[in-house]
């Protein structure tokens, strides 16, 4: 159950869906569940926890953890960017505020060491004595000795009580490459490593439960599943209204965004624009992101994008069938963003921002997205569905259970418009294979305003005929628009065509087995 806050009332969801005052509410909290039953599961064992929870900025994870704090009694502590100094009297006042017996006859601890033993004294009686440390990498790069005082503290007295510690940071290179890398004094402490992701789609459209199911669609394809930005859109408001509104007005939150997330997390914004600019234009391969991006060659560009691959802005993406020698090949494998709302910022607002910095924001929507915005969300339509099957599958309701699955390109039969057979390059929107590779998934995606066609159906079915001597093909075809009388025919034929609507995509709507 998720709880909304409405002029200081708290309700339920349940209650909101029902309430007339949901017009226009904002929620305080959605979705995470998985992250919450964690941190809870963790929070009721016996003796002490340690716990890292980390994730890229903006993904949710303060929210989270003080979501997981309500009714507890805990220190929650931010880290700031400052001197170590100043940073040890900032925690040293935050833990000296819960009357701990410390508090009567100091006003600072005198080093960390005095400071974190401090948290054995905190006066919760058999509750756990529980203390986040939020974006815990500042509080070390200002004393590169704290993880070694506090591994000292665990090993010697904290693992044993009732404590639980959470250190939460977004600075994801220094979680995954320095402290929890065999060399850093923590190594091994951690009693749970948590990454938070991005939110999927059905998490992400709950913060639009008066939208169309295709307007949900193009929420997501422009905002993705990071909740600061979902969290911009007024849900009584259009599409179109809060593209103009909360991304293309100058000064709103989205308009600046990403220029201040990469000034953050990088240097040589200008160059790293450009290649960003590229692979959300289309660019998927080294070479082609190169060219476009203007760089002097692959191997510098491969450097940038390794780094964007990191702050998990860009992603390598690999055909479903790919194997080990493939991915290790510094020259294959697709490129592409991430986060939908860096896609989208890129493709419309970063190109056009000269017209933008001098208020037409009107001329930019009606002639530069509104003409494009339909065909920008289906590949976002694609990734909707790769995860309505994986719903599937984990419901048990699939024809088999597939050990792989994802995009697939390669080359392969085609059909001809005289239908004609031929090998060449081509691309399946989803292939679930089974784990030895005698039962296919084929799946289709059509995000598009007209209904999906038999010769598009035959179009599918060519593909991957080699292997259909030793193999059983399921075909599932997904569409905005519906299907054809022929495809329905066909469909009510055949037990191996499952057809379905945007309605059953976008609801999660699982068929029976």
């Amino acid at each position: 159950m998720y709880f909304f806050q409405i002029r200081g009332i708290i309700i339920s969801n349940h209650d909101l869906l029902n309430h007339d005052l949901r017009k226009g509410v904002r929620s305080v909290f959605i979705g995470r569940e998985t992250e919450l039953q964690f941190l809870e599961d963790k929070y009721h064992q016996r003796d002490g926890q340690l716990v890292v929870l980390y994730g890229r900025r903006r993904v949710g994870k303060t929210e989270t953890l003080r979501q997981f704090c309500k009714g507890k009694p805990h220190v929650f502590f931010s880290c700031r960017e400052c001197t170590d100094k100043m940073q040890l009297k900032n925690f040293s006042q935050k833990l000296l505020r819960e009357k701990i017996p410390a508090s009567s006859y100091i006003t600072e601890f005198t080093d960390w060491e005095k400071a974190f033993l401090s948290v054995m004294e905190l006066p919760y009686g058999d509750a756990k004595k529980l203390i986040v440390i939020d974006e815990f990498p500042y509080m070390c790069k200002g004393n590169r000795s704290i993880p070694s005082i506090m591994q000292n503290l665990w090993d010697e007295t904290l693992k044993d009580e009732n404590v639980m510690i959470i250190l939460c940071g977004s600075a994801m290179s220094f979680i995954e490459k320095e402290l929890l890398a065999e060399k850093n004094p923590l190594y091994g402490r951690a009693t749970g490593i948590y990454k938070m992701n991005e939110m999927g789609f059905y998490d992400a459209v709950k913060f639009f439960p008066n939208y169309s199911d295709r307007d949900k669609v193009l929420a997501y394809a422009i905002l993705g599943g990071i909740p600061h930005y979902l969290s911009q859109f007024d849900t009584k408001l259009s599409i179109a209204e809060n593209i103009k509104k909360n991304i293309l007005t100058k000064g709103c939150t989205l308009y600046s965004e990403v220029e201040f997330l990469l000034r953050q997390e990088l240097r040589e914004t200008p160059m790293y624009n450009s290649i960003i600019e590229a692979v959300a234009l289309g660019n998927t391969k080294l070479n082609e992101i190169s060219v476009k991006s203007l760089v002097d060659d692959t191997s510098k560009t491969s450097v940038y994008l390794k780094n964007l691959i990191e702050l998990e802005i860009v992603e390598r993406e690999f055909s479903v069938s790919n194997g080990i020698k493939e991915k290790a090949n510094a020259n294959r494998g697709l490129y592409h963003l991430t986060d939908n709302f860096f896609r989208f910022w890129y493709a419309f607002v970063f190109t056009n921002f000269s017209e933008l910095e001098g208020g037409d924001v009107e001329g930019v929507y009606e002639y530069v997205i509104a003409p494009q915005l339909h065909e920008f969300a289906s590949y976002v339509f694609e990734d909707i569905c790769r995860e309505y099957v994986r719903e599937m599958q984990k419901a048990n309701v699939l024809p088999f259970r597939y050990s792989q699955m994802g995009r697939w390109w390669g080359k392969t039969t085609v059909r001809r418009k005289d239908d004609r057979m031929e090998v060449e390059e081509a691309e399946i929107d989803i292939l679930a294979v089974s784990k030895y590779s005698e039962k296919y998934l084929v799946g289709e995606c059509k995000f598009k305003n007209k209904t999906f066609r038999y010769s598009e159906y035959l179009d599918t079915i060519a593909k991957l005929s080699t292997q259909k001597e030793s193999a059983e093909f399921y075909y599932y075809l997904f569409s905005e628009s519906g299907f054809d009388d022929k495809i329905i025919e066909e469909a009510e034929r055949s037990k191996n065509i499952t057809l379905f609507s945007l309605k059953d995509i976008v609801e999660k709507d699982i068929p029976h087995s």
